[in-house]
C-alpha cells in the first residue's frame, strides 16, 4: 500500500470596495469580536468547506463597543447595549472556526469610507451618534 499526501489551500482576499483612502490604515486598533451578536450572510461569510471550516466576518462591517463586556458587536443605531455608538469598521476579514464566540480583529477607527459600499447594504451616517471620543470617519 502506498500513501499519498494530499494537501488543499484556500486563499480570500479582503473587499474593501468600502475604504475611501488609505488614511488610517497604518494605525488600526485590535479588538475582540463577540460572533454570538453577528449574523451569517449579513455580518459574516459560514464556511462551506468541510476541510477549511473556517467563517469570516468581513472587512468594512460596522462595529460598536456592547457595554457590559467590553466586546465588540455589529453597529445597530436601534441598540441600547452600548452598539448604538459606532466605534469603527472592521479593517480585515477576522476568521474564525465553527463554535468559536470571540475573536480578535483589526479596528479602522479613522479614515474615510465609502457609505453605500459597507457590507450588510451601506451605512446611513445620519444615524451615526455625534461623540467626542467616537471614531474619526469621513463617509463620502
Amino acid at each position: 500500500m502506498t500513501v499519498q499526501p494530499i494537501s488543499t489551500s484556500a486563499s480570500y482576499t479582503a473587499d474593501r470596495s468600502w475604504l475611501g483612502s488609505l488614511h488610517g490604515i497604518d494605525s488600526t486598533e485590535t479588538i475582540t469580536l463577540d460572533i454570538t451578536k453577528f449574523t451569517k450572510d449579513v455580518h459574516y461569510q459560514a464556511s462551506t468547506d468541510p476541510i477549511q471550516p473556517y467563517s469570516r466576518v468581513l472587512s468594512g462591517v460596522p462595529v460598536a463597543r456592547i457595554t457590559a463586556s467590553g466586546l465588540y458587536g455589529p453597529y445597530d443605531p436601534a441598540a441600547t447595549d452600548g452598539r448604538q455608538q459606532l466605534a469603527g469598521l472592521v479593517f480585515a476579514d477576522a476568521v474564525f472556526s465553527p463554535g468559536q464566540t470571540k475573536v480578535a480583529a483589526a479596528m479602522l477607527w479613522h479614515g474615510v469610507v465609502r457609505a453605500a459600499k459597507v457590507p450588510g447594504g451601506g451605512i446611513d451616517p445620519t444615524k451615526i451618534l455625534p461623540s467626542s471620543t467616537g471614531p474619526l470617519i469621513r463617509f463620502v
